[in-house]
């Protein structure tokens, strides 16, 4: 029988891996895992290397977990992580042998080390492209719209992402749209990353630990959108003593709670948020206002407990809700559920094992009364999502990942319930069932002190399943055929290979090159009239007339590291191709239309830009400066005589300029500009009447450009004076957005001049200025 691609991969690995194997049996290996040794936290990505080997060292995994193998000797082994102590301990490699390491947190070190808890040439030596992780110091010291630290926010900082708006957390990743971000919380999917109709982010701050964006070379491991990753892991908590921290704002306060259930065994964190906007409202003594609601509460909950040294359990979940009303006549509210159960498992001194149960939910409800009609209308997207992650160190040059996973997606497009006295009907647009699978491999390979690669396959599969009815259509979308699915039974089924490759080659010790290929595939689809990303956006998974979309791309790199590691430099040049994309037809109906399908036509893409990015990383100054430079256009049969244009995302130029300034002990100052080009938006060409009416003409579709968007944000904050026998610290932050008042425009609309009705007026909307904010940070 003939074997496919895929197995011959997964053979050539296996083969791969006895040889590498067969070099071992002369060598010994020592593994654990990495701890902050005040709250047990495992640290994620902190070196461990040789020092009488130059050159040999590895890094832990996403939990903590490292494996070193070497020939035996006597060795001093280091261990390092940006802010705490390096470790150095003389061990005897003798046999193989199990090393847990607590690492001291330094204080007051006023950023004298890297922010950065890499290697220090590790941006140069990975081969993996595209990649930036967040440092939590940072994201809680940038300036941000009312105080309220935000790390979607934050990314919108870095090369090649664009913010969906002024105030929005929704963002676009080298010319990809807003539901091509696969958005990550504790491996658990999160549909709508925003509060507030998107003006804050659904992540706080004080529950982060870690933050990676990939936005090119994506590792195997991650699938199901096209053009980025946001991995996002919460706090485990502290197993030590118990910490109460928070902080009060203009607009919101915060408050975590952490400690041990059992101590250095198991440990818990809880952390909430909520608004108390509608607080004041009902302060107004018109009761216009004090009748409306308009606020959004989350929370954060996790707990771990440690079995034995091999294996731990994980249980972390998020709850989050935005409600809006208008007195009896309007009511909405929308919000994300996650749930995840972990077990990591240490099957070996080279093999770890992440076991995971999934559960996201994302629905909203909508709530109208007019007179004596009053209805209701929801909807919702479920998952459940069984997860199986290994990881294999071979030895210090080698190391495999590979795993596969399956998810049930329940997709409910909405449903209308009217009361008995209203008018209008109850109706019901049939819910969508579908099995999205994957398995996947991937090989981390140093050939030599120079050469670098990662590559993998990832095979994915979408199926459709009934019970439902699934619809044919003509190229006009007339229904000519209706196909009734039992329960269960496949209407249609995807396959797809993914294949991943990238590679670094270090020209020196300060400077490489580096190349990825990726292929991604994405199964579920945002259809959306808004840039903005509405509560009402409507998920939809591939069917029979949906395919899934597809982006290849390839990305070229140069980065360098000054010799004193405090300054480093990187370019990137990327060219996207994109696959089925989805769009709609002129006057597409997209709510409550149980044949949405047959408003959509699908068509191609394209998205080429280059990135130059440097950052200061030591010293009282850090911060970075960026620039992108991109296009991305797509190409739809029937619209702009079948060429090529701009997508409402392609944003030409993007500017970011970031600097933190730790004045002395107590104070620090930090500020970041902004500037893009503006969107591309569809304007009217010309306008006729029609019954006294005026009726615009649309032509070129966006064809024309918003005004650039450009604004400077500043902070400030200062600590409580440090005693070392009081526990307790406090700060306040004192920030402005916006301080030159830009008058950025959120839309634009065209309307009769009142005084020549043949002559047009534009109107801009724009929703801040001079915005200023305090907020208390406390801690005990």
């Amino acid at each position: 029988m003939q074997k496919t691609g895929f197995e011959r991969i997964f053979l050539w690995l296996l083969f791969v891996v006895a040889a590498f194997t067969a070099q071992a049996q002369n060598k010994f290996t020592l593994n654990g895992v990495v701890r902050d040794k005040t709250s047990g936290e495992l640290l994620i990505g902190a070196v461990i290397q040789l020092k009488e080997i130059p050159g040999i060292g590895v890094t832990t995994n996403a939990y903590g977990f490292y494996s070193i193998t070497v020939k035996p000797g006597t060795y001093t082994v280091m261990v390092s992580y940006a802010g705490y102590a390096t470790i150095n301990e003389k061990i005897n490699f003798n046999s193989n042998r199990e090393q847990n390491f607590n690492m001291v947190p330094l204080t007051n070190t006023l950023q004298e080390v890297v922010v950065s808890s890499k290697k220090k040439n590790e941006n140069v030596a990975k081969p993996l492209m595209g990649v930036d992780k967040l440092n939590m110091r940072e994201v809680n010291q940038l300036p941000v719209l009312l105080g309220e630290r935000d790390v979607l926010k934050s990314i919108q900082l870095l090369p090649g992402i664009k913010s969906a708006g002024d105030g929005n957390s929704g963002f676009f990743v080298r010319g990809g749209g807003a539901d091509q971000n696969l958005i990550l919380l504790d491996e658990a999917p999160v549909y709508n990353a925003s509060h507030l109709l998107g003006f804050f982010s659904t992540f706080n701050s004080d529950a982060i630990k870690d933050v990676t964006v990939y936005k090119g070379g994506m590792p195997a491991q991650y699938g199901g959108r096209l053009s980025s990753v946001v991995d996002i892991k919460m706090k485990d908590g502290n197993d030590k003593e118990y910490h109460v921290d928070g902080g009060v704002g203009l607009i919101a306060s915060r408050l975590t709670v952490e400690g041990p259930i059992v101590k250095n065994k198991g440990s818990f964190i809880i952390s909430g948020r909520r608004t108390y906007a509608d607080l004041f409202l009902k302060l107004s003594p018109d009761s216009a206002i004090n009748t409306n609601t308009l606020y959004f509460y989350d929370l954060n909950l996790k707990a771990n407990y440690t079995l034995n040294n091999k294996n731990h359990l994980y249980l972390s979940g998020y709850f989050g809700r935005d409600v809006l009303g208008f007195g009896e006549t309007f009511g909405s509210d929308w919000g994300n559920a996650t749930g995840t159960l972990r077990w990591n498992h240490i099957v070996s001194n080279k093999l770890f094992s992440n076991t995971s149960l999934i559960f996201s939910n994302y629905n909203y409800v909508i709530r109208i009364k007019s007179g004596t009609d009053q209805f209701k209308i929801t909807s919702k997207i479920q998952d459940w999502n069984l997860k199986q992650d290994f990881d294999y160190f071979i030895n210090n040059n080698n190391k495999i990942k590979f795993g596969g996973n399956i998810i049930h997606h329940t997709v409910s497009p909405g449903a209308i319930t009217a009361s008995a006295t209203s008018n209008l009907k109850s109706a019901t647009i049939q819910n969508r069932y579908s099995y999205e699978s994957a398995l996947y491999v991937s090989h981390e390979l140093s050939f030599n002190d120079k050469l670098n690669i990662v590559y993998g396959l990832r095979l994915s599969n979408l199926s459709a399943v009934g019970p439902g009815n699934y619809y044919q259509y003509d190229s006009n979308g007339n229904t000519i055929d209706t196909l009734h699915v039992p329960k269960g039974k496949a209407v249609v089924s995807y396959w797809n290979l993914e294949p991943r490759f990238s590679a670094s080659y270090l020209l020196n010790t300060y400077a490489s090159l580096k190349f990825s290929y990726n292929r991604n595939v994405q199964n579920l689809h945002l259809l959306s009239n808004s840039t903005v990303g509405a509560p009402t956006d409507l998920w939809l998974p591939s069917t029979n007339n949906v395919k899934p979309e597809i982006a290849d791309q390839v990305a070229i790199g140069y980065y360098k590291n000054s010799k004193n590691q405090v300054y480093e430099f990187s370019v990137e040049t990327y060219y996207k191709w994109l696959q089925n994309q989805i769009d709609y037809r002129n006057g597409a109906d997209l709510q409550a239309n149980d044949n949405v399908e047959s408003e959509l036509i699908y068509g191609i893409g394209r998205a080429y830009g280059i990135e130059f990015f440097a950052k200061k990383k030591v010293g009282k100054l850090t911060g970075w400066i960026g620039y992108t430079l991109s296009r991305t256009e797509r190409k739809f049969p029937g619209i702009n005589n079948n060429q090529y244009f701009p997508a409402r995302q392609d944003q030409t130029h993007a500017i970011t300029v970031v600097g933190i300034y730790q004045v002395n002990q107590r104070w620090s100052l930090s500020a970041n500009w902004v500037y893009n080009t503006g969107n591309a938006v569809t304007y009217p060409s010309g306008k006729y009447r029609v019954n006294d009416q005026t009726v615009f003409l649309y032509t070129e579709r966006n064809g024309y450009r918003m005004p650039a968007y450009h604004r400077l944000d500043i902070a400030a904050t200062v600590q409580n004076k440090h005693n070392p026998y009081r526990k307790y610290q406090s700060s306040l932050t004192f920030g402005v957005y916006n301080v030159y008042g830009r008058e950025n425009p959120y839309f634009i609309t065209f309307i009769d001049d009142p005084n020549n009705p043949n002559k047009t007026v534009a109107q801009q909307t724009s929703l801040f200025r001079f915005i200023p904010s305090i907020t208390w940070n406390f801690k005990f």
